[in-house]
């Protein structure tokens, strides 16, 4: 019999929530800390602007619902790494807000099939253009929702709290 290799594997056995894979091999959660990334939470006003409607993506690998994010990218600062991702995931772009409205943390299924726990630092970006053509289309389903649906939709705890309370920060008027 072959020895399994060290780490966690997301599909070892089906019936097992990643929480419980973990606890079977706890150096996998706390032997190097947390990894960061940035995430882009997207959102529009509806016609009569009484309402917003939030974009979630699925994910590449499980096809989960999810948010535009990704790891820090050399020379651009956080939030212009949200923005980045909100155009490669999705297509869009719009007006970013320079300070995080929130973060969550969640395991991260690596390509080689380990799992490592992430904070994500939220950007908000009201979008105002929206694009066909994306890097990743093709590989991801995008959706508008209210805020409650995308919470329903998401898998993380956290994520789901920050979508669903999400009131976006209102610009400052110049003057």
């Amino acid at each position: 019999m072959k020895s399994a290799k060290p780490g966690i594997k997301p599909d070892a056995g089906k019936s097992e929530t990643l929480l419980q894979q973990l606890a079977q091999t706890p150096d996998a959660l706390f032997g190097k800390g947390f990894g960061q990334q940035y995430g882009a939470l997207c959102f529009r006003y509806k016609e009569d602007r009484s309402e917003i409607e939030i974009l979630i993506v699925t994910s590449r690998g499980s096809q989960r619902w999810v948010i535009p994010k990704g790891w820090p990218m050399k020379g651009k600062k956080p939030y212009e790494a949200a923005a980045v991702e909100a155009w490669e995931e999705a297509g869009v772009r719009g007006r970013v807000k320079k300070d995080p409205v929130g973060r969550y943390t969640y395991l991260k299924e690596l390509n080689n099939g380990n799992v490592t726990p992430c904070i994500v630092e939220l950007f908000q970006i009201e979008v105002t253009e929206i694009s066909p053509n994306f890097k990743e289309r093709g590989q991801r389903v995008l959706d508008w929702v209210s805020p409650g649906e995308a919470g329903r939709r998401v898998r993380e705890i956290e994520l789901k709290s920050l979508l669903v309370g999400f009131k976006p920060a209102l610009r400052k008027r110049q003057g």
